[in-house]
């Protein structure tokens, strides 16, 4: 598994294309995927965004991302860090952003390379990029 993570625009897709050779309309979109799809997809772009959706319809996404780690062990994630900045006065918003860095952190265990993109810029935090 690989995880890449940044910034909203910080050019995470284009790090998954030109590293690990997909196209972006061969990612799944979190934003609109069946929730089935994420277990079998190669790439799953805007992962933050199921997060948001499984919360809604009362799906644990914790369990759900720990389902993810066990059954698609080669997936390439592309995620948002959204944990930054001024804390949520809203409690759902709260608990979005607590659950969105807690799944984060189950990808990075399960994962062999995870990837911060800053400008465009892929900054290696586990694994050198030498592993394929």
């Amino acid at each position: 598994m690989k995880l890449i993570i940044g910034g909203a625009y910080q050019g995470k897709i284009a790090v998954a294309c030109r590293l690990f050779g997909f196209t972006e309309a061969e990612m799944v979109n979190g934003s609109t995927c069946d929730f089935e799809e994420v277990f079998t997809a190669g790439c799953i772009k805007s992962y933050h965004r199921i997060i948001a959706r499984l919360i809604a319809q009362g799906v644990s996404p914790i369990e759900f991302t720990k389902r993810l780690c066990l059954e698609n062990q080669d997936a390439v994630i592309i995620m948002d860090e959204i944990g930054c900045g001024i804390v949520p006065v809203e409690k759902s918003e709260r608990r979005r952003r607590e659950d969105t860095g807690r799944c984060g952190c189950i990808i990075s265990s399960a994962s062999d390379t995870v990837i911060r993109v800053i400008c465009g810029i892929p900054v290696f935090l586990k694994g050198s990029g030498n592993e394929d």
